[in-house]
């Protein structure tokens, strides 16, 4: 729990252990459990039950964009804060594997079980965990859960067989979203981003954006705050921090590249190195222009470095525009008039990264115009070393 950093995730703030026993300091939520809030208000309102149910595929995303599974997930391991705001807890049961990789373990709360867990084989994760949000969703719209019986037999053909009846007051979007929900098969369930689309999801939802940088240790924030420092001694002395050496260049060439013999490959992150013909100040520019071309917003890190996230939006929400998209991009200058641009994605879709490559590259590729009228401020700094290349 200590790597999710979200608004609807219980926080872990720290764990200390002695010999005999283990203290873990969470997050304060006042609220209580979701299944006390049930239990003297039966079923909740459409308006009330969306609101949880947003939160709750938001966290969900969340976990499975970092590659953690919950695999119980029911109203007693939902807690609500001082606001109503949904926090999802106890993760206990929850399982850390790259996207794409199967489960095997079968585990989880009966009622809110998924199919594929109780025919013994492999199961995604993922869709397993959306089965449960179904099983939730019912739940707080009817009173009551799709899936109950007295004999655990009995419970498990209706869970296998989605033998579950909507009351009369569910309305048709409502069954629709539910049926997608509730599909016995793993493969033909309804995905995250099918969940966000859909019509009676998107009514009133504004997405919750994670805070990773709350409370996480940074270096590359912890450098910047140097780089901050030595920026009122010297300009000079921090611009040159950004260029590079011979080896470092030769490092960079994808054939002498020996990283993939001693880490482990992970689909999930990318790099992309682009070259540019233009001065240092006017890449970060053309980066900044890229990043706004794609709906992205930009947080300097350091002189050369920045981070790039989805900005927010009140409306028109969709999976590209909301997803947990973490892009940096860092600035290294081979020559005044010469820089290379290192594009890594974090976490999130391939396509919105290449979308951003495809228009940074475009921009770092075209001439500028204004070039000429701000080699004079360059001059200034550089005018030491174009005097000695004259000389």
């Amino acid at each position: 729990m200590k790597i999710l950093h979200h608004p609807n995730i219980v926080r872990i703030h720290e764990v200390m252990g002695t010999k005999t026993k283990i203290y873990i300091v969470m997050e304060y939520v006042p609220g209580g459990e979701l299944s006390d809030k049930m239990s003297y208000a039966k079923r909740l309102s459409e308006s009330e039950a969306r609101k949880i149910f947003h939160q709750l595929i938001d966290a969900v995303d969340y976990c499975h964009n970092k590659g953690v599974y919950h695999r119980d997930l029911k109203p007693e391991n939902l807690l609500l804060d001082g606001k109503g705001n949904l926090k999802v807890s106890d993760f206990g049961l929850s399982a850390l594997r790259k996207p794409g990789d199967l489960l095997s373990t079968a585990c989880g709360s009966p009622s809110y079980v998924a199919p594929e867990l109780l025919v013994n084989k492999s199961y995604d994760g993922a869709a397993a965990d959306i089965w449960s949000c179904g099983v939730i969703l019912f739940e707080l719209l009817a009173g009551y859960l799709p899936f109950d019986d007295h004999n655990l037999m009995s419970l498990y053909r209706k869970i296998t067989r989605a033998q579950y009846e909507c009351p009369h007051w569910f309305t048709e979007s409502q069954r629709k979203l539910l049926s997608g929900l509730l599909e016995p098969n793993s493969r033909k369930r309804i995905t995250i981003p099918e969940i966000i689309e859909d019509e009676w999801f998107q009514k009133d939802y504004v997405p919750s954006c994670s805070n990773e940088s709350d409370e996480k240790i940074d270096f590359d924030d912890v450098k910047a705050a140097f780089d901050s420092t030595e920026e009122k001694v010297t300009e000079t002395k921090t611009k040159l921090s950004s260029f590079i050496n011979a080896f470092q260049l030769i490092a960079m060439s994808n054939d002498l590249d020996l990283s993939g013999l001693f880490e482990e490959e992970d689909d999930n992150k990318k790099k992309t190195k682009l070259g540019s013909k233009h001065a240092f100040h006017e890449t970060i520019k053309k980066i900044e222009a890229a990043a706004t071309d794609v709906n992205l917003s930009v947080e300097r890190m350091n002189n050369f470095k920045m981070r790039m996230r989805p900005e927010k939006k009140k409306t028109g929400i969709t999976r590209c525009s909301r997803s947990y998209l973490e892009l940096s991009a860092q600035v290294i200058a081979v020559t005044p008039t010469n820089c290379v641009v290192e594009i890594s994605k974090s976490s999130g879709e391939l396509g919105a990264y290449k979308e951003f490559c495809k228009s940074l590259s475009s921009l770092l590729t075209e001439k500028s115009h204004s070039s000429q009228k701000q080699e004079p401020e360059e001059v200034s700094i550089n005018s030491k070393s174009t005097k000695e290349k004259e000389w």
